[in-house]
């Protein structure tokens, strides 16, 4: 054989692995979107068409999966993300902060209410969710730098409990234990929000 088609062999291999991988990681990620809390890997299996063996082929475990679950939602968080502008006066920004927000903790909640299970038992799980409060606190900071410094000695406590209110622990007590629904939700988040952050002196 040639060495091109060698190359076409291996570059055909590469793309089935990675279309099995994505099938996988997809079926991993349906289930939990359908209430699947803890999905077996033969639920996942079958879901993405594959066999055990195959998925256990690709993910050595289910911590790698995990991780690739994890990039995955990462990936779509990143699509759905616009920069809100920081030259904004404060109401404005709170609002589409809010709004924003509120969307992005939907489009994880089935997962981080299956991590919640499984995080003291999963290293990569907790991995997931310290990039995520990680990410959360660093837009916090640049999005209302000049509140936060307002906030004088008491910054670290306003960004704490930002924290809790803008990651998904806020939003599963107001979805999932407050029963309500996104909007009502979302203007509780703002009003949290709003509440916490002072205003920067006038120049």
């Amino acid at each position: 054989m040639s060495d091109a088609g060698v190359r076409q062999r291996v570059d055909g291999r590469t793309l089935r692995a990675e279309r099995t991988r994505s099938a996988i990681v997809d079926a991993h990620l349906a289930l939990l979107e359908e209430g699947e809390l803890k999905p077996t890997a033969e639920r996942i299996a079958e879901r993405a068409g594959v066999s055990l063996r195959a998925l256990w082929t690709n993910f050595k475990d289910m911590e790698r999966l995990f991780a690739a679950a994890g990039e995955r939602l990462m990936e779509r968080q990143v699509a759905e993300f616009r920069p809100v502008p920081p030259d904004l006066p404060l109401p404005e920004r709170i609002t589409q902060y809010c709004e924003q927000r509120a969307r992005l903790l939907e489009l994880i909640a089935p997962a981080a209410r299956a991590a919640r299970i499984r995080e003291p038992f999963s290293a990569q799980l907790r991995r997931n969710r310290a990039w995520y409060i990680a990410t959360a606190r660093e837009e916090l900071e640049t999005l209302f730098a000049p509140e936060l410094t307002a906030a004088g000695a008491g910054r670290d406590r306003v960004m704490d409990a930002l924290t809790v209110a803008v990651t998904s622990s806020g939003w599963s007590m107001w979805r999932d234990e407050l029963h309500l629904e996104v909007p009502a939700a979302t203007a509780v988040l703002r009003h949290v929000v709003s509440a916490l952050l002072p205003a920067a002196p006038t120049p």
